[in-house]
């Protein structure tokens, strides 16, 4: 039993290890072809905090979420493992850009982001699926203030483009980039429902989420491919040397993206949003 928990313990330990050297290398894909989110999530969330003094934005990569939150918050912590990602992150005078350990020691989060009741909210955006959910709750429960400090955890899906691209997405997402997908990506597809989320509804709201909100970006085709690039899929089939955008696959999309005439579209990434509350603990 012991053997079993250390076993897996170590497995874990390996894949965030993995998932931060992952995303080092496709730092600059990420910056460039990750979409922004919109005022929309920005507002709805700062309308649950109480107060507007410190917020934790956790993975925060190239700080696209660090830099709105910066609009509504008079300071933001935005942490993240990779230095290659925080290198391209927007500098705002209220966000500190922090690189931190895979598994953050209760002593490192004193250190680095606050002490116990601190923290006004924590952010965690397209990335919650890779942490170690356990130790985590209990450091942002632990930062958090009592009662009413929120935490707001969101995913994007799949982007939607037109009835002509998105069956060929829909293929090249389940078919060619399928196997690459680390197992939990899974929490994505379905939308934060099924992942664990053991926090109070925030004020005005009777469950916690998720709730659905939208990105839209106009992006021509070279965007489009940077998008997909930035994928952890597209990195671990690489370093496997397989070469998912292949001639072939570029052709296809480059067909269907081309035949009503416009380079540039507007493309959809529904958000799926999980916001809640410590309150009195």
């Amino acid at each position: 039993m012991v053997s079993d928990l250390h076993y897996k313990r170590e497995t874990k330990k390996r894949r965030l290890n993995r998932m931060a050297k992952l995303f080092i290398k496709q730092a600059q894909q990420y910056s460039k072809g990750r979409p922004s989110y919109p005022e929309e999530l920005f507002n709805f969330i700062a309308s649950k905090t109480p107060c507007h003094d410190l917020v934790w934005d956790v993975g925060t990569g190239s700080g696209q979420a660090a830099q709105s939150l910066a609009k509504l918050y008079k300071n933001v912590i935005a942490t993240d493992t990779s230095p290659k990602q925080l290198e391209f992150a927007v500098k705002v005078p209220n966000v500190q850009y922090i690189c931190t350990s895979p598994k953050m020691s209760m002593a490192e989060i004193e250190t680095k982001i606050g002490t116990e009741s601190s923290v006004d909210l924590v952010t965690i955006a397209q990335a919650m699926h890779w942490f170690d959910l356990p130790t985590f709750y209990q450091q942002v429960k632990w930062l958090l203030k009592k009662p009413n400090g929120v935490i707001a955890a969101w995913c994007y899906t799949v982007p939607e483009v037109n009835n002509s691209v998105d069956p060929i997405f829909e293929k090249f997402y389940t078919v060619d980039a399928g196997p690459y997908w680390e197992s939990p990506r899974k929490l994505v597809d379905e939308k934060y429902k099924t992942i664990d989320f053991p926090f109070e509804p925030v004020s005005g709201c009777d469950h916690n989420g998720p709730f659905e909100f939208k990105i839209e970006k106009v992006m021509d085709l070279n965007s489009y491919f940077t998008y997909l690039k930035s994928w952890s899929a597209y990195q671990t089939a690489k370093e496997k040397g397989v070469e998912l955008l292949t001639d072939d696959v570029v052709e296809i999309f480059t067909s269907v993206w081309n035949e009503d005439g416009e380079s540039q579209k507007t493309v959809s990434f529904p958000i799926y949003l999980r916001i809640g509350k410590v309150g009195n603990l």
